[in-house]
């Protein structure tokens, strides 16, 4: 089998679209792929289908959620996930247990003096949750590689027969979101344009082939 790079995914909110703007454009020079969200709420709502290896986050956003509310939300949904606070909220001023992800790092905005500072904050962050290399599968199973972490549930899931609504309450997610998870993943595999092919079943049988029947536990 040969090996891939895993390219690393970022998930920025800020409410300030040129403090936005200059911290995407940051990360992407960096190598990742950014995905750049307003408000919590339009993060939390993308959180799935973004499966970010990194959140880079202000604490006062304008609105509530607030960066530190939300950040306990990305952390209980996706514990893989690091934390980067990039603020003017001092860190002294948040009490001790109010819910700050192990391992965050915080990075001041007013002290920030250069983009290679931010990066190295963001990567510090990142070695608290190290990603082992993803090895891909030669031959027609390939496209297995070039999953998300989420959209390879969401196939585990097709895999054990649910349906999308079953998928969704497993998840606990919307029913649309999970839609729009698996129109994604049939899309990523390749399965969905194919007339003579049943996508939902070409996508199971992809699964199993390579990792055999699956179990509700994983």
């Amino acid at each position: 089998m040969k090996e891939t790079a895993w390219v690393r995914r970022a998930l920025v909110v800020e409410d300030q679209p040129l403090m936005r703007s200059l911290v995407a454009d940051a990360l992407r020079h960096a190598g990742f792929e950014v995905h750049d969200r307003p408000s919590a709420s339009t993060a939390l709502a993308d959180l799935d289908e973004i499966d970010p290896d990194v959140l880079v986050t202000d604490i006062d956003l304008g609105s509530r959620p607030n960066g530190m509310e939300m950040a306990t939300i990305v952390q209980a949904r996706a514990p893989h996930c690091a934390t980067v606070f990039l603020t003017n909220y001092p860190r002294a001023g948040i009490a001790p247990g109010e819910g700050v992800p192990v391992g965050s790092v915080f990075l001041d905005k007013v002290a920030l003096e250069s983009v290679e500072q931010l990066v190295a904050a963001v990567e510090s962050a990142l070695a608290e949750k190290p990603l082992p290399p993803r090895r891909l599968p030669d031959g027609p199973d390939a496209a297995l590689g070039h999953l998300t972490r989420t959209q390879l549930d969401v196939l585990r899931c097709i895999a054990l027969g649910w349906s999308n609504a079953e998928i969704a309450r497993r998840r606990e997610s919307s029913l649309r979101s999970v839609e729009k998870m698996v129109t994604r993943t049939f899309d990523a595999l390749g399965v969905n344009h194919n007339p003579d092919l049943n996508p939902r079943v070409a996508a199971a049988q992809l699964y199993i082939r390579r990792f055999g029947l699956p179990t509700e536990t994983g």
